[in-house]
């Protein structure tokens, strides 16, 4: 038997961590397997499909190389296809058009409701002759059987039995001739010979209807593995109408998709105590025997870990590539200064993403700056520091042999010479020359910035701020 997975969006928001997840362990099951793995986008909800959010789809996708063999195949195409079935199953009886308001179907819950019952459809229309009310609004409902249950094997959950009197009769097409999302599915997996479904546990209470569906029309069923949810840090259910979980954004805040899929195959699915999965390991090593039937929370500390992991991981050539790609969309040029690859080994293990990584290595290639934090000037410099900066300057300037241990000669000659601690020196240089207070050594800083470079943005400080403290 040939393997077929599928993922299957609807394009009402951004990709989050939830929606990936249920991709890559699709994606991953299907390659395991040697089969073929499907995208699908399931557009027709047109009040909420938007066409910048079917490209964030696939934008995801291709971003964490989780490649489709099919697709990506839109459900708003087939709507001819959907309407020629349900026009099958009507023939056939075994769907019915349903002429109940809105009025009638809540006053119809409310009496259940008092009752004590559970609310559903109560089948007003299921039994009406053919000629009657053609020419009021309806919708199509599919007539569930009555009696009997639904039993199927949920390969995370086990055996799954619903009794089909718990079931109302499904509506798969709305007034407006547009089919629904569970007719859409059924078909769609039907059309594309889906044998495994794998999908949030939020679609439990969608499988019966769906097999009962399938059943009605022939057609085979195929095996079904309903994930745990994961949770926020508020212990919500992820949503995509909430994007500050949306995966992209994460490419943007500089973490790396290997440790982007890396995190999320362990949300739900492990092996041991083992953290770390190469993407080979993960498709060797995936079963569904060892999900967990239990909700996962979202741990940002841990992926931003994982994702340190990876920067340190990775060949540099891939590292420095990235970092070449800020640099340019920042329009700074990289190859006035330091040899980016020396510079980003010495900071790639001080950083937890790619931008901060960028952000650490960038003050090397900029101009001398023009404006620093007043917090620096008033923790660290004051008349005294100043003084010993003028002096600096003057110590650096002659300094003919420009490497890290002749600089840090003179940053402990300077500390004799004015009886201070070498910190005392080193913070107000640092802020001088980069702007900040916490860097790699100052002779390192100094070093790669070389010698002109360093001079010139002594200068330009003690320049603009020479007369602060006076």
């Amino acid at each position: 038997m040939l393997i077929k997975t599928r993922f299957a969006p609807s394009p009402s928001g951004e990709l989050h961590f939830g929606n990936i997840r249920t991709a890559l362990y699709s994606w991953l099951y299907a390659k395991q397997n040697n089969g073929v793995f499907i995208l699908r986008i399931e557009d027709t909800d047109t009040s909420r499909s938007c066409k910048k959010f079917s490209k964030n789809i696939i934008d995801t996708l291709k971003w964490l190389k989780l490649n489709w063999n099919e697709g990506p195949y839109f459900q708003s195409k087939k709507i001819h296809r959907y309407q020629e079935i349900i026009n099958f199953m009507l023939s056939q009886d075994l769907a019915y058009k349903c002429y109940c308001g809105n009025d009638q179907l809540n006053y119809v819950k409310k009496i259940q409701s008092l009752r004590g019952i559970k609310t559903k459809y109560n089948g007003a229309c299921r039994n009406l002759k053919k000629n009657l009310h053609t020419l009021q609004k309806y919708v199509v409902r599919f007539k569930n059987p009555l009696s009997g249950e639904v039993t199927f094997h949920d390969m995370i959950r086990g055996k799954i039995v619903v009794k089909n009197i718990e079931l109302d009769d499904l509506i798969i097409q709305r007034e407006n001739g547009i089919p629904t999302y569970n007719f859409c599915v059924v078909i769609d997996d039907m059309d594309s010979e889906i044998t495994h479904v794998i999908r949030g546990e939020d679609h439990i209470n969608n499988t019966p209807r769906q097999i009962n569906i399938l059943n009605a029309l022939g057609a085979k069923i195929p095996n079904y593995a309903h994930l745990s949810m994961i949770l926020n840090s508020n212990k919500k259910n992820l949503s995509k109408r909430n994007n500050l979980l949306s995966v992209l954004k994460y490419k943007k805040l500089g973490y790396l998709p290997e440790a982007i899929l890396n995190y999320i195959v362990r949300l739900g699915w492990s092996r041991g105590n083992k953290e770390i999965f190469s993407l080979k390991e993960m498709i060797d090593l995936f079963n569904f025997k060892s999900m967990t039937k239990s909700s996962s929370v979202f741990d940002g500390k841990k992926l931003l870990w994982i994702n340190k992991y990876y920067i340190n991981s990775l060949k540099k050539s891939k590292i420095t590539n990235l970092i070449i790609k800020i640099f340019k969309k920042k329009n700074i040029d990289f190859t006035q200064g330091p040899r980016l690859s020396d510079v980003i080994s010495v900071f790639s293990s001080r950083v937890s993403t790619i931008l901060d990584l960028f952000h650490e290595v960038s003050f090397f290639y900029k101009d001398i700056f023009i404006e620093y934090d007043k917090k620096y000037l008033n923790n660290y410099f004051n008349l005294q520091s100043l003084k010993i900066l003028r002096q600096s300057y003057k110590e650096f300037l002659g300094l003919s042999n420009w490497n890290m241990q002749e600089i840090f000669q003179i940053i402990k000659k300077l500390s004799i010479r004015f009886n201070v601690l070498i910190k005392d020196i080193i913070y107000p240089m640092r802020v001088a020359l980069v702007g900040k207070s916490n860097s790699i050594g100052i002779n390192k800083v100094m070093f790669f910035l070389g010698k002109e470079k360093s001079l010139s943005r002594l200068k330009n400080f003690l320049n603009i701020y020479n007369e602060f403290f006076l």
